[in-house]
């Protein structure tokens, strides 16, 4: 389950660079981005939201990286690993449109939706001995 979750955060990890980069590109046009980028474009809010949610993205990522690699090699988490990988995913994967639409509160229950999934993969690697 484990290793579908690194997939599915690669496919994420694509989709928010993708998304950033044609947004800015359709904010401040080819001219900056194919230059050499030495000021800071001005990128208008879409773009600015999808750098923001990336880089949000980019900051959990990690955790998620080593809980997944270590529920996956350990054999730890059971249930928990399960829960947490599809948590994260899903909440990850609602984040972007939501952070994009504007919405604040429901962006952050999203995040936060996604915030629990880490919690349960550290509860499943933490506490679970068997699979």
């Amino acid at each position: 389950m484990a290793l579908i979750g690194l997939v599915g955060l690669a496919v994420l990890v694509l989709v928010h660079v993708s998304v950033d980069s044609f947004l800015l590109k359709g904010s401040v046009g080819n001219a900056w981005t194919v230059g050499p980028r030495d000021t800071p474009p001005e990128a208008g809010p879409m773009a600015g939201r999808a750098h923001r949610a990336l880089w949000n993205l980019l900051e959990t990522a990690p955790a998620f990286l080593a809980l997944a690699l270590v529920a996956e090699l350990s054999g730890r988490g059971g249930a928990w690993t399960q829960w947490g990988v599809w948590l994260y995913l899903g909440g990850r994967a609602a984040y972007l449109p939501a952070y994009l639409s504007g919405l604040p509160w429901l962006r952050t229950v999203i995040w936060q939706v996604a915030t629990l999934g880490i919690v349960a993969l550290l509860v499943g690697v933490t506490f679970v001995t068997r699979s």
